[in-house]
């Protein structure tokens, strides 16, 4: 039943109107307060790496630091990694099908600074100094001491805003011996669990 003016009766006791705070447009939010927002969330830490078949004679392995990487599906399984529209990985992933992603312990720190640094060295001179094998099913690096790699292929990509989301079929997991703990990104800095 509706009450008189401004409340309404349930069970016989008037209920005062509710109170409605103005919700603010999505675009009135600013990149600062969006950035600070999800900064507190804190996140696995991840190397997607491929192998970009165009880069020299024989091609060369390519990597990049992502904090945007979940699991989607268990049936089939998918894994979905965000990556920043136009970067150097979203153009490499839109042409090159196989890709994959290494799960950063907590001792993979220097190496996750390396891969998110803007204007760094060649990867090619980056994976010289960082120990991995080569995916059987990709030929992407996979992290040696990781906490879990897996080997994708892209299934969907969709354009989200500045950044295209990568939908991957994971077709190969792999966990390797690894005694320490995840690498965690937080508040804009690289932490421990624990």
């Amino acid at each position: 039943m509706r009450g008189r003016g401004c409340g309404a009766y349930r069970f016989g006791v008037s209920l005062p109107a509710q109170q409605t705070q103005p919700f603010p447009h999505p675009e009135g939010v600013s990149e600062e307060e969006f950035r600070g927002a999800m900064a507190r969330l804190a996140a696995g830490v991840v190397l997607v790496t491929a192998h970009d078949e165009e880069d020299g004679p024989r091609g060369a392995a390519a990597g990049m630091t992502a904090t945007a990487f979940l699991s989607v599906s268990l049936d089939p399984p998918l894994v979905l990694v965000s990556v920043r529209e136009g970067s150097r990985m979203d153009e490499l992933l839109e042409r090159q099908p196989l890709w994959a992603a290494s799960v950063l312990a907590e001792d993979h720190r220097a190496t996750a600074g390396r891969f998110a640094m803007k204007g760094r060295l060649s990867d090619r001179l980056l994976f010289q100094d960082v120990p991995h094998v080569l995916g059987e099913v990709t030929g992407a690096p996979l992290l040696k001491g990781a906490l879990a790699t897996v080997e994708c292929r892209t299934e969907q990509r969709v354009a989200a805003g500045d950044h295209t989301l990568v939908i991957g079929r994971v077709l190969r997991a792999a966990l390797p011996a690894s005694a320490g703990g995840p690498l965690l990104y937080f508040r804009g800095g690289y932490r421990r669990l624990g």
